[in-house]
């Protein structure tokens, strides 16, 4: 399905997955709104997408903030008139340690930004998507591995991505009157900041630490994309992109 004219937007987009998955959404075609709390990290992003005019927006936003969610989408609306695809990405994580060594404060930030967060910009998306003509679009939520499977000391993540699988199940249910899919993509050990202690040795289920191999984040960005790029009749409702030989399938 044809790009032109359509219109994505990536939260977290001024690193990691984010940039990878913008950077491919803009060389398919896609007019894309780039959001994140950092607008010299999203413009950095465009720049090197060579992303020029009217093809990319940076809108600086806090997915947290009820009210920078709002004016995200207004500025969306005002600029392009429409969405077509969010992609909805942005999240943090806490120091890793069993429960009893999180504070609230910890667990919160992440549920606020990973759950509460892609819930808002979920939303957003989805009331733009309904009422837009012609109605519907995408929503890609992004899910992990751990939406499956844990890491030792990770159970505000853990959660979180937990509950944004039942968040997608959910979405791809109210949006089927009005020509909205819901998708999500599970990724593991992508080659990004967040991820790169991988490459010196993890905590494992058996209590060793562990090397685990990592892939490159641009087929993340491209997995995106081929989601994206597919017409409202068909929809990729999970799709796991992991490190062929990191430890998840069987005992690691």
């Amino acid at each position: 399905m044809s790009a032109e004219g359509r219109i994505a937007l990536v939260t977290g987009a001024g690193s990691g997955v984010g940039k990878a998955a913008a950077t491919a959404l803009l060389n398919a075609g896609f007019k894309t709104v780039l959001a994140g709390r950092r607008l010299d990290a999203l413009e950095k992003t465009a720049s090197e997408a060579g992303a020029v005019g009217d093809q990319c927006l940076c809108v600086s936003t806090d997915v947290s903030d009820p009210a920078s969610v709002d004016a995200l989408y207004a500025k969306i609306s005002d600029t392009y008139g429409r969405l077509d695809v969010l992609f909805n990405n942005a999240g943090t994580n806490a120091p890793g340690a069993t429960i009893d060594e999180l504070t609230p404060e910890q667990w919160k930030q992440v549920i606020d930004v990973n759950l509460t967060g892609s819930f808002l910009c979920a939303r957003g998306a989805f009331a733009m998507m309904r009422n837009q003509t012609p109605q519907g679009g995408r929503i890609i939520n992004n899910g992990s591995i751990s939406a499956y499977a844990p890491r030792p000391g990770s159970a505000p993540y853990t959660a979180s991505k937990h509950a944004i699988s039942g968040l997608t199940k959910t979405i791809s249910l109210d949006g089927r009157p009005f020509d909205i899919a819901c998708g999500q993509i599970d990724i593991g050990n992508a080659a990004t900041e967040m991820a790169s202690r991988m490459a010196e040795g993890v905590p494992q289920a058996n209590g060793e630490i562990g090397i685990e191999p990592l892939m490159d984040v641009h087929h993340v960005g491209d997995a995106v994309a081929h989601m994206a790029s597919l017409p409202l009749s068909a929809n990729v409702m999970f799709m796991n992109v992991m490190a062929t030989k990191m430890p998840f399938a069987g005992r690691g």
